[in-house]
C-alpha cells in the first residue's frame, strides 16, 4: 500500500451520522483508491424492502455480502459473486459491538461515462449511528456500469 492509498477498511476513524445523507458524505470523503465517488446507492432488500443488514466482507478478495435481518435474504454486492467462492468473509462489527447496519455502496467513475473504477461499502451502525467504510475494491474490467444496480 502506498502513502497515496486509503488506510485499510474498518481502520479509518469512524464518525457519527444518523441518515443516508451522512453515510453518503462519509463515502465521498473516503475516496477509495484516491478516486472521487461519483454516485452512492442505498442497499434495499429486493424481497421485503428492508434496510437493516448483517454484513460480511473479505478485504483480500474484494467482495461483500448483506443479510437482511427482516426476511433473511442474502445478497452479494456489486461483482462479489465473481469472487465469493474463494472469499473468507468476516462479519462486520461496529466499535460499539453493534452488528446490524444500514448499507450504502459508493461508486467511483472511471473517467467520463458509465464505467466504474472503485466500489466502496459504507455502513451505518443502527445501534449508535457510527459510520465506516468497511471494504473497497478496484474494478479493472468493462463493461462495469451495471454494478450500480447491484447495491
Amino acid at each position: 500500500m502506498t502513502s497515496q492509498e486509503n488506510p485499510r477498511p474498518g481502520r479509518r476513524p469512524h464518525r457519527q451520522g444518523g441518515d443516508l445523507a451522512a453515510l453518503t458524505a462519509h463515502l465521498k470523503d473516503f475516496r477509495a483508491g484516491g478516486y472521487e465517488v461519483a454516485s452512492v446507492a442505498e442497499s434495499v432488500c429486493a424481497s421485503c424492502g428492508g434496510r437493516a443488514f448483517e454484513v460480511g466482507v473479505d478485504d483480500e478478495a474484494g467482495c461483500a455480502e448483506r443479510h437482511c435481518v427482516a426476511c433473511g435474504e442474502f445478497t452479494l454486492i456489486a461483482d462479489s459473486a465473481d469472487y465469493w467462492t474463494e472469499a473468507e468473509p468476516e462479519r462486520c462489527e461496529c466499535p460499539c459491538g453493534g452488528d446490524v447496519f444500514a448499507v450504502a455502496v459508493g461508486f467511483a467513475a472511471a473517467g467520463e461515462g458509465d464505467e466504474i473504477r472503485w466500489v466502496s461499502i459504507g455502513l451505518r451502525c443502527l445501534k449508535d449511528d457510527q459510520l465506516g467504510v468497511y471494504t473497497h475494491w478496484k474494478i479493472d474490467y468493462t463493461p462495469s456500469g451495471h454494478l450500480r444496480d447491484m447495491a
